[in-house]
């Protein structure tokens, strides 16, 4: 790992943030160091084709957009309880994310054997990829996949690393009510602006040839 120069900007660092009133820190995690790449997917939402001219390049909603990225924790760089308890905590607060509430878990389980005809499978929560100030956008985790890589006496991990596969969640995806709409809407006026920055008059230098 290279070690920054103390003149160097201080580098925002990004995270995974699971919103629980319930329990807020227990699902957030922040990356101890940022990944290298992050690679970016995004698939247009378009009309069926079926040949009519007419349609050929209307869009239905935002584009589906998938992400993967690699993140590293080690315990070397974690403070708390880290000499009892390792990483396990910091990898917790990860699949957490995946997980229904134990409380729910039950509550259903309950429902179901007192004669319920209709449980409503629970929700998880609110999940967003923070990555920088331009790009806070709710996500889904659809791939996880975590590799230990060294333990401490006790058997915690102590160093992983963690593949995740992400789909961004659009107001094509979610309801108007749902907090996510407003954060991904929000998320495409950014992008919008940013789009406008980088147009620097393309098409007098296309014609200056």
């Amino acid at each position: 790992m290279m070690i920054a120069s103390p003149q160097a900007p201080r580098t925002l660092r990004g995270a995974i943030v699971g919103v629980d009133l319930f329990n807020p820190a227990a699902s957030t995690v922040v990356f101890q160091y940022n990944p290298d790449s992050i690679t970016r997917t995004l698939q247009p939402r378009q009309v069926s084709e079926d040949g009519n001219r007419a349609e050929a390049l209307r869009l239905t909603g935002a584009p589906v957009e998938t992400l993967k990225l690699d993140v590293e924790i080690d315990a070397a760089d974690q403070g708390g309880l880290v000499a009892v308890t390792g990483i396990y905590p910091q990898l917790s607060s990860l699949e957490m994310l995946i997980y229904p509430k134990t409380a729910q878990v039950i509550v259903n389980s309950v429902l179901l054997a007192v004669g319920t005809i209709e449980v409503v499978p629970p929700a998880g929560p609110l999940t967003l990829l923070v990555w920088g100030l331009r790009r806070v956008v709710p996500v889904r985790i659809t791939e996880l996949s975590i590799t230990e890589e060294a333990y401490d006496a006790r058997l915690n991990p102590v160093r992983a690393k963690v593949s995740l596969g992400l789909r961004v969640l659009s107001y094509s995806d979610l309801s108007i009510t749902h907090p996510g709409y407003g954060l991904f809407l929000a998320h495409q006026a950014v992008k919008e602006t940013m789009a406008t920055l980088g147009r620097s008059n393309p098409l007098s230098g296309m014609l200056s040839g």
